[in-house]
C-alpha cells in the first residue's frame, strides 16, 4: 500500500510530528465522506421538498442585516469616523505583521492579542508554538475584538446595541479558526492521523442528526441512548395523585417517620421538564428535601399540542400552581404550603402570589424563588429577540401550528452561550467524529418542550416587551394585580453567572415585594448554581440585605461568602417559619388515589 509523507509535518519544536498519510486509504474516505455529504443534503432537503418546513433563514438575516446596518450607518455617515476606524483596524494588523516578523527571525516578542483566560478554542499547543497557526488565532483576535468596538462605540438606541453586540458575537464565534479543519492544528492531526476517517464519522452523524431534528440540524450534545426517564433519571419515589389537562401532580413518597406540617409545592418551568431538580439521586433536591422531612409535591406539566394552543397564562395559573394547592388540601387535609417556582415557574409563582393577594386567598406562607426574573429591565441577551417585530413574528409562526417548537427555545438558549454549548459540540461530533460523552444535564436541556401560542405570546409581552408585572400593570381576567401586595416571606435566590435570568435582573426583582425578602446569590449558573447538592462542596453563596437597586457588584462586595451549598441556609429559612412536625403522610392514603408511579406520563411525552 503506498504511503506519502506527512501533507502537516511539525514545525521545529512545534509539536509532535503527523504519523504519514496512507493516500489510499484517504481517497476511500474522501469519496465516504461525499457520500455522507449526500445523505446529510438529502435529510436537509427532503422534508423542504415534500412541504413539511419551510425555511425561515430570510426573516432572521433580515433582522441582522438591519441591525447591524444601523451600525454601520453611524461610522459610515462621517468620512473622518469612517477613516480613524479603518486606520485602527489598520495599525492593530501591522502590529502582528511586526510581532510575526520578530518571530521568524528568531527575536521574541508579546503576543499582540491573546485569548480570555476562560476561552478553551485556543488550549492546543501549537496554537502559540506554530507561527501559522498563531498568527491565525491573534489575527481572528484581533478583528474580533475591532468588530465588539464597532459596535460599543457606535451611537445607536441601547436595543440596537444589545441585538447588534449579539449578533457580532455569533458572526465571530462562528468564523473562528478552531471551526474549520484546515485552520485548527488539532483537526489537521486528527484528519491526517486517521486518513480522514474522522471526517466521515462526524459526517455520519451529521446526517443523523438532521435527520433526527426532522430537517433541521439537532446537535447531540449528549449520548442520549444512555438515558431514559423513569430508569436512571427522575427516580425518587413518588405518585401521580392528580392531573389535568395541563400538568400531573406528583406526591413524594417520604424517608422520614415525622415531616414538617407544612408541604412543599414546587412549581417547575412549563418552558423545560421537572426532572432537572430529580436528575440522579445523588444530584436530586426533591430527593434531598424528601430526606430533610419535608412532604413534596411537584408540578409535571403536560408537552403540549396544538388542541391546547389557546390556553393562556391564566389558565396555567388556575390548572397549575391553583388546581396542585386544591389537590393538595384534599389529599393530606393541609391547606398552607411553602412553594417554590423556578426559572419562568418562578414568574409563574410571582404573579400566582400577586393575583392570590388581590383574591385574599393565602394558602401560600412562603415562596421560593431560583434564579426567576419578575423584572425584566436587565434581562441580558434573552431580550435581543423581543422586539415588536420579532415578537409578532413568532406570534404568526404559533398561529400556524398552536404552539412554539420546544427546539426554538433551546436553540435560543444554547446561542447564548454558543462557545460552551454549540461550537464545542460540532468540533467535537462533525469534524473529530467523537459522539459526546453521556451527561445527564445536557439530556435533560435537549429534553425540551412545546409552548402554547396564547400563554407563550402573553408571557413575551407582559414580561419581556413591557415589564409589567414588575410596574402593577399586570392584568389577568379583570384583576390587576401588583406584587408589593405579596407580604409573606421571600427566598429570592440569583446566580452569579446566569445567563437566562442574570443575577442583576433578579437582584432588581427583590426591591418589588411587599414583605421580607432573603436574597441570596449562588455561585455558577443556572443551573449548577440551583442544583448544587451539599455533599458535592462546590462552589459557595453569599447572603446580605434586602437589594434595593441593581448593583450586584456592590451589593456582594459587603455580602457575606458562605462556602458550599445554599440548600442548607434555605431549609433552615424554612424550618424557622414552620417548625411543627406530624407523621409522614404517605401518597394515596388520603382523599386523593394513586393515578401511576412517579415520574408519571407527562414528562415522558418529547417533542
Amino acid at each position: 500500500m503506498s504511503k506519502a509523507p506527512s501533507a502537516y509535518p511539525a514545525a521545529p519544536g512545534s509539536g509532535p510530528a503527523v504519523a504519514a498519510v496512507d493516500v489510499e486509504q484517504f481517497s476511500r474516505n474522501l469519496a465516504r465522506l461525499i457520500e455522507e455529504g449526500g445523505r446529510a443534503l438529502a435529510a436537509y432537503l427532503r422534508p423542504r421538498e415534500e412541504g413539511r418546513i419551510t425555511d425561515e433563514m430570510a426573516e432572521e438575516l433580515s433582522q441582522i442585516a438591519k441591525t447591524l446596518g444601523e451600525v454601520a450607518q453611524y461610522w459610515l455617515a462621517d468620512p473622518q469616523r469612517a477613516a480613524e476606524l479603518q486606520n485602527r483596524l489598520g495599525k492593530a494588523y501591522l502590529e502582528l505583521w511586526a510581532a510575526m516578523a520578530k518571530r521568524l527571525v528568531g527575536e521574541t516578542s508579546a503576543p499582540v492579542a491573546t485569548p480570555a483566560p476562560n476561552d478553551k478554542r485556543f488550549s492546543d499547543p501549537e496554537w502559540s508554538s506554530n507561527q501559522f497557526f498563531d498568527f491565525l488565532k491573534q489575527a481572528y483576535l484581533v478583528t474580533a475584538q475591532w468588530a465588539d468596538r464597532l459596535v460599543a462605540e457606535a451611537d445607536v438606541d441601547p436595543h440596537t446595541r444589545r441585538k447588534a453586540e449579539f449578533y457580532v458575537r455569533q458572526i465571530a464565534n462562528a468564523v473562528a479558526p478552531s471551526n474549520f479543519v484546515l485552520t485548527n492544528p488539532e483537526l489537521l492531526r486528527e484528519t491526517f492521523s486517521s486518513n480522514a476517517e474522522n471526517l466521515v464519522r462526524g459526517m455520519r452523524m451529521l446526517a443523523e442528526d438532521i435527520e433526527a431534528g426532522g430537517g433541521e440540524l439537532k446537535i447531540r450534545q449528549s449520548d442520549s441512548s444512555m438515558f431514559e426517564v423513569g430508569r436512571n433519571l427522575a427516580l425518587t419515589p413518588g405518585k401521580v395523585i392528580f392531573q389535568n389537562e395541563l400538568m400531573q401532580l406528583i406526591q413524594y413518597e417520604p424517608t422520614t417517620e415525622t415531616v414538617l406540617k407544612r408541604p412543599l409545592l414546587i412549581v417547575p418551568p412549563w418552558i423545560n421538564k421537572y426532572y432537572v431538580l430529580d436528575l440522579t439521586p445523588e444530584k436530586s433536591f426533591i430527593k434531598w428535601c424528601v430526606d430533610q422531612g419535608l412532604t413534596v409535591f411537584c408540578i409535571s406539566w403536560v408537552n403540549p399540542d396544538s388542541h391546547l394552543a389557546q390556553k393562556s397564562f391564566e389558565d396555567y395559573i388556575r390548572q397549575g400552581p391553583l388546581a396542585a394547592l386544591d389537590a393538595i388540601h384534599e389529599a393530606i387535609g393541609e391547606e398552607r404550603v411553602h412553594a417554590i417556582g423556578y426559572c419562568v415557574g418562578g414568574t409563574l409563582l410571582a404573579v400566582t402570589l400577586a393575583a392570590m393577594a388581590a383574591w385574599n386567598d393565602e394558602r401560600i406562607v412562603s415562596a421560593t424563588l431560583f434564579a426567576a426574573q419578575v423584572d425584566f429591565t436587565h434581562a441580558g441577551d434573552l431580550k435581543v429577540f423581543v422586539d415588536e417585530d420579532q415578537v409578532k413574528a413568532i406570534e404568526q409562526k404559533m398561529a400556524e401550528r398552536g404552539y412554539l417548537e420546544g427546539s426554538a427555545m433551546a436553540t435560543v438558549f444554547n446561542l447564548l452561550r454558543s462557545n460552551d454549548l454549540i461550537w464545542p459540540y460540532v468540533i467535537n461530533n462533525y469534524l473529530k467524529g467523537k459522539a459526546p460523552f453521556p451527561f445527564d444535564l445536557l439530556y435533560w436541556n435537549s429534553d425540551a418542550t412545546r409552548m402554547p401560542a396564547a400563554n407563550h405570546s402573553f408571557y413575551l409581552r407582559n414580561c419581556y416587551l413591557d415589564n409589567k408585572l414588575s410596574k402593577g400593570k399586570m392584568v389577568l381576567g379583570n384583576t390587576r394585580i401588583n406584587l408589593k401586595s405579596i407580604h409573606i416571606p421571600i427566598y429570592n435566590l440569583a446566580t452569579r453567572e446566569d445567563h437566562i435570568a442574570p443575577a442583576k435582573s433578579v437582584m432588581l426583582g427583590s426591591k418589588f415585594f411587599g414583605g421580607d425578602v432573603r436574597f441570596v446569590v449562588a455561585g455558577s449558573g443556572h443551573i449548577a448554581g440551583v442544583i448544587n447538592p451539599p455533599d458535592k462542596k462546590k462552589y459557595q453563596y453569599w447572603t446580605g440585605p434586602k437589594p434595593r437597586n441593581a448593583d450586584i457588584d456592590g451589593w456582594l462586595a459587603k455580602a457575606k461568602e458562605h462556602p458550599g451549598s445554599w440548600w442548607p441556609d434555605w431549609l433552615l429559612w424554612i424550618m424557622r417559619q414552620s417548625p411543627t412536625e406530624v407523621p409522614a403522610r404517605i401518597p394515596g392514603a388520603g382523599g386523593l388515589k394513586v393515578i401511576e408511579d412517579a415520574p408519571g406520563s407527562y414528562v415522558k411525552v418529547r417533542s
